[in-house]
């Protein structure tokens, strides 16, 4: 909040300069306010980077010691949608013997304690609606059916974040100290509207554009990053290296909905502000965008996850380039078939058109846990132990909620993606990771994305003869969803 202040201090200051120069002030005033806002900027800066060189680092301490669990209740249940964090808690967590090595959602034992998970996937908000039915009666239930830890997205954290069905951080024993090693962002999203963290991730979700390498060798004569970044800098050069891509064979991406995170990232506006529903101009760009590229051939309509879309990951789909986190690349790519281009390490990864992040998990404790030492012992040995999260990004590709530790990877000559023929992408993950912005999510982000994407395919495929005919179906669907919206 400190750094905010200043911050704000330091633009105010150069603002009042600078609008004295733009409306015309006379000179001797102008100097003047320019010199005071110059002080004032100089006077913050200075602050700042005394605050960041006296910084203490994290605390790591409480995540390496060994932890009290006599206290707890014998069994430990945790809601999921996938099979995701049972295997980082299977491979990663000290002491945890599990009861199929094969299958990490099977559960397993930590010292006298059994490990339960309940899977819900996430089709058709199925997973919200289960935590919605069992959490508010958590404390109504016997020890061994509380929920002790459950997941969430960044598309509907705050749905749970700002209720009394998640427990603050701080009430576990975990200080802020222990987590500064962690990005703000991952922070920010799971913040309740008094200022209590409600949730910590491990893993931090910074995206980048994934080509083709033989598709980039054939088309634009090179598959080096560099030379690739050339070719999708910016929209319109993505749009004009699609229709080259087309001329070869190509589709520039599987499906119009492989750009929708890249636009989505990126708005002015949350989806719904006073109740009401808005459509951000950036996302309308995407729906002028996909409807060229889908009517020109460049790329199809396909629902992400569906055939059509991962058709893509096998060289007879001839698709040039997917948008994803490193865990789109390493968890989604069909890594392990292999007749796949991730296999054969066929895939590379720049930069693209614009930033974005999609994604990322959360880890809550559930108010009414009989397990509160073991959660922020999980916590602490999954999101705060460099040693661990570092093996993480060893072991699974994935890029980790620790700065310095993603810092030291991305300089580690040693390292390398096998799905990305050995490269070391993890530098350009880090400069991501650094500019991401969610100040503008809202707990009706999943609705809206899901509803919003379905109408728009219809408006592609022509099922909808104008985008006006699949803004009203948008507005259909979200209003079954959430009644209380208006648009």
């Amino acid at each position: 909040m400190k750094k905010f202040k200043k911050a704000l201090a330091l633009s105010l200051a150069l603002a009042m300069g600078l609008s004295l120069v733009a409306c015309g002030s006379e000179s001797e005033d102008t100097e003047a306010a320019t010199e005071a806002a110059t002080e004032a900027a100089t006077e913050a800066t200075e602050e700042e980077v005394t605050e960041a060189t006296e910084a203490e680092p994290a605390d790591e301490s409480a995540a390496t010691a060994e932890a009290d669990l006599s206290a707890d209740g014998k069994v430990l249940n945790i809601q999921c949608w996938n099979d995701e964090f049972a295997r980082r808690l299977r491979d990663h967590y000290p002491n945890f013997v599990p009861n199929d090595p094969d299958d990490a959602t099977a559960g397993g034992k930590i010292g006298d304690i059994e490990v339960k998970f309940t899977v819900t996937p996430s089709d058709d908000n199925a997973y919200q609606n289960n935590l919605d039915a069992v959490l508010p009666e958590n404390g109504n239930v016997a020890d061994d059916e509380k929920v002790d830890l459950f997941l969430v997205e960044a598309d509907y954290a705050l749905k749970y974040v700002n209720t009394d069905l998640t427990m603050p951080i701080a009430d576990l024993g975990i200080a802020d100290s222990e987590l500064s090693n962690q990005y703000q962002y991952t922070k920010d999203i799971v913040t309740d509207a008094n200022g209590n963290l409600k949730g910590v991730s491990w893993q931090g979700c910074p995206g980048v554009l994934i080509y083709n390498r033989e598709a980039a060798k054939e088309v634009l004569g090179s598959d080096d990053p560099a030379d690739v970044q050339e070719a999708v800098k910016d929209w319109d050069t993505f749009k004009a290296t699609a229709a080259t891509m087309k001329e070869k064979g190509y589709k520039m991406t599987a499906t119009a909905n492989d750009t929708y995170r890249v636009f989505s990232d990126n708005v002015s506006s949350p989806w719904v502000v006073d109740n009401k529903i808005v459509v951000d101009d950036n996302i309308k760009a995407w729906v002028d965008m996909s409807k060229e590229m889908v009517d020109a051939g460049e790329t199809g309509t396909g629902d992400l996850w569906g055939d059509d879309w991962s058709a893509g990951f096998y060289p007879d789909g001839k698709v040039f380039c997917y948008f994803g986190p490193a865990w789109l690349i390493d968890f989604c790519m069909a890594a392990d078939d292999d007749a796949s281009i991730a296999h054969a390490g066929g895939w590379g990864a720049t930069t693209g058109p614009q930033g974005f992040s999609w994604g990322g998990t959360w880890i809550c404790a559930a108010n009414g846990t009989d397990n509160p030492a073991l959660v922020a012992d999980i916590i602490r040995k999954l999101t705060v132990d460099t040693d661990i999260m570092t093996g993480i990004v060893k072991d699974d590709n994935d890029f980790v909620n620790n700065k310095p530790a993603m810092e030291a990877m991305a300089a580690d000559t040693s390292y390398g993606d096998d799905v990305l023929g050995g490269q070391n992408a993890l530098g350009m993950f880090c400069e991501g990771a650094d500019k991401i912005d969610k100040s503008n999510i809202s707990e009706y982000d999943q609705g809206c994305n899901e509803s919003f994407q379905a109408a728009m395919k219809d408006y592609f495929e022509g099922n909808h003869a104008s985008y006006e005919e699949a803004l009203d179906a948008f507005y259909q669907s979200v209003g079954e969803k959430y009644p209380e919206l208006e648009h």
